[in-house]
């Protein structure tokens, strides 16, 4: 499909630098668009939500905006979109309020492919209802983790499962939809992680059947805010603490105190982004982020190929991320070489790769590397063919530097 790369570099100010950027797992950079959109929210009249004033009537645009955005987005339904500081902040905010529906005995599953912020909620909120954690585990030879793993370690008395839709550090994407068959048959609720996986791919809720997705804009173009896609029926018979005046509607009932207005606009913004990059320019925005992410995915991916390509030319590098199902990031170490010094030597050439577990440290360790993880390399809309070059090239110096190669 039709992918016209310079035109999406030409809407990031931060390229003007110069950069080679493969840190997006971490965070992207922010298109022109999502900046403009910020700014003008707080260029203009904003308050309290409401309809009698210009303020009033601003912010609830914003916020009603930011919530359909996000509904098309994920293939939620606009009443079950919680606006938050963070993913992690959000998912305790569940996690406290779930855990006042289970009793002691009950059992809640976690994966060690996970980020922390969907494994540490969990086990603490577990502790306090005296429920018991089950721990499905991945093979670290391929970064596969199986609706079998998950499986093994179901039972009657399972009342949620947490699973990550894709790893942020090995990419790997488990098959969300059996694992919530499986989840669901058990009478399970099923709470997903899609912070990672919603950069690179088309989500659909109701396919992958998760009961609770989160996401987090600044991930996928936009500005630093959490969300959560809930079932609105579901969301209806959770009660989260909150302040006696404020709304027991949903999902305000979820969001505690006042939203921040400019971030909501700038993620609607992001999402407009996105629908702006299908090659068509017809049909819902639901349609044109449908096949915006067909185009997205066949780019990043090609770049991918190149780089996986370019390092199997390299003998010290392991690449970790194996999984057949995965999206565009890579984790590698080097034998005998300390990956943090290789992300320093890359950074100072312009080429951002990082170093670390990235909150992924039970990942980290069940593949053996501890708490230091190895070194990061993501793609985001905006890489080209000439990132890639340079960061094969700047490897290959690293390894190789020109006065051993005599």
């Amino acid at each position: 499909m039709s992918y016209d790369l310079e035109a999406v570099r030409a809407q990031f100010p931060a390229l003007k630098a110069g950069s080679a950027h493969f840190d997006s797992p971490g965070g992207s950079q922010t298109p022109q668009p999502v900046i403009d959109a910020i700014a003008d929210a707080l260029a203009n009249p904003l308050s309290n939500r409401g309809q009698s004033t210009l303020g009033e009537r601003n912010a609830e645009a914003i916020v009603t905006g930011a919530r359909q955005a996000l509904a098309d987005l994920l293939g939620a339904s606009p009443s079950g979109i919680v606006f938050g500081r963070s993913a992690t902040q959000l998912t305790y905010d569940f996690s406290r309020t779930l855990a006042k529906t289970w009793s002691p005995g009950d059992e809640v599953v976690v994966t060690r492919l996970d980020h922390d912020s969907n494994i540490r909620p969990w086990i603490q909120a577990a502790a306090t209802a005296g429920a018991i954690v089950r721990w499905a585990d991945f093979d670290p030879a391929t970064g596969e983790l199986t609706a079998a793993d998950i499986r093994a370690v179901l039972s009657e008395r399972t009342r949620l499962v947490a699973v990550t839709a894709a790893s942020n550090l090995l990419g790997t994407r488990p098959a969300v939809p059996e694992i919530a068959r499986l989840a669901h048959e058990t009478g399970a609720l099923l709470y997903v992680d899609g912070v990672h996986y919603t950069a690179h791919a088309r989500v659909d809720i109701g396919r992958l059947g998760a009961d609770f997705f989160t996401c987090s804009p600044y991930k996928f173009l936009g500005p630093h805010l959490g969300v959560i896609a809930g079932r609105p029926g579901l969301l209806e018979t959770l009660e989260p603490d909150k302040l006696l005046p404020s709304p027991n509607s949903v999902p305000e009932r979820f969001e505690l105190g006042t939203l921040p207005y400019e971030l909501l606009a700038g993620t609607h913004a992001a999402v407009d982004f996105l629908a702006g990059l299908s090659p068509h320019r017809d049909g819902t925005r639901r349609e044109r982020l449908a096949s915006a992410f067909t185009a997205l995915e066949e780019h990043e991916d090609t770049l991918r190929l190149r780089i996986e390509e370019g390092l199997s030319r390299f003998e010290a590098i392991t690449v970790h991320s194996r999984a057949a199902e995965r999206t565009p990031t890579l984790l590698l170490t080097i034998r005998g070489r300390s990956t943090l010094e290789a992300y320093r030597y890359l950074a100072d050439r312009g080429i951002y790769a990082p170093s670390g577990s990235f909150y992924a440290l039970e990942a980290s360790r069940r593949l053996g590397l501890g708490d230091a993880g190895g070194l990061r390399v993501g793609l985001a809309p905006y890489n080209n063919a000439e990132d890639v070059e340079r960061l094969l090239q700047g490897l290959s110096d690293y390894l190789y530097p020109a006065s051993e190669a005599r």
